[in-house]
């Protein structure tokens, strides 16, 4: 699987895993709910400060979205 398309899996599962909405990761991640919806689907590559963003807000480390 290419590394994107692991990110974007990993970002859903963990997402799903907390029983959020799209809209909820997004407001703790500072986001708007589309943006999030286009790096869920692999539609938008994200920067390292948004990845660095989005394992914030789930309260992860960097790397566990990357494995």
């Amino acid at each position: 699987m290419a590394p994107i398309r692991r990110l974007t899996t990993r970002l859903k599962a963990l997402r799903d895993k907390r029983g959020w909405s799209q809209e909820q990761l997004a407001k703790r991640a500072g986001i708007s709910r589309g943006y999030l919806a286009r790096l869920e689907t692999g539609r938008h590559d994200p920067t390292l400060t948004m990845i660095e963003k989005l394992a914030k807000a789930l309260g992860v480390r960097v790397t566990k979205l990357l494995e």
